[in-house]
């Protein structure tokens, strides 16, 4: 049995934050298919694993652990890698963390879910997504100019948690070296971390079936 367990499905670049540290990681781990697109987060069995109904949750030594950022901290202080050398990285690392949950995540994922999955094409609350993914991939771009990765010059769960749905540019509707180059730059320094993989081959679930 494996060591970790993380309950998880292809598409969800959330769950891909936490799949790609333990994959980085060379860890002894285990993917538990989460059937989101039938229901199955909504369902009184999965309340019990997480009330929140959502992925990732890691799954370790009886605790069962959600939320992305927390999950990526506390992998970090398990594993001894990827996380900060000192006080000051501490904070540098949590304050991109929250960025992204906050600016890229929660308006870049919501974009391509209707865009992709919903199938809405676009309208006027896509626009408004748009924007404000934009407004957030901006940020990141100019950040990069001048550093390799987003804290200390060196891969850190803070880019692992920014770049969870940036690994699927067709489906958010955007063109890394044209719009943002040193994101595009510093996506491909990620992809080129022994063991990265790509979020459709990392995690099960994909393709979709044609019922979902």
């Amino acid at each position: 049995m494996a060591e970790y367990t993380l309950y998880c499905f292809a598409q969800s670049g959330n769950a891909y934050k936490a799949a790609l540290m333990l994959n980085l990681c060379h860890t002894d781990w285990t993917p538990r298919f989460v059937d989101y697109f039938n229901g199955e987060t909504r369902t009184t069995a999965y309340r019990q694993i997480n009330e929140m109904g959502e992925v990732p949750v890691l799954g370790h030594k009886g605790m069962r652990l959600c939320q992305s950022g927390v999950i990526l901290d506390y992998l970090a202080a398990q594993l001894g890698q990827f996380g900060p050398n000192n006080e000051d990285e501490r904070r540098e690392i949590l304050r991109w963390l929250l960025f992204d949950n906050h600016k890229l995540t929660s308006y870049t994922a919501t974009l391509r879910f209707m865009l992709t999955f919903g199938k809405t094409g676009e309208t006027p609350v896509t626009e408004f997504l748009r924007t404000r993914s934009n407004g957030a991939l901006t940020v990141l771009n100019e950040w990069l100019n001048t550093r390799k990765f987003a804290v200390a010059n060196r891969p850190t769960i803070a880019d692992f948690s920014m770049c969870g749905y940036l690994f699927w540019p067709d489906e958010i509707g955007v063109n890394w070296n044209k719009d943002y180059p040193n994101i595009a730059r510093w996506l491909n320094d990620i992809a080129a971390l022994p063991g990265w993989v790509h979020p459709y081959e990392l995690m099960p679930g994909y393709p979709l079936p044609d019922q979902a």
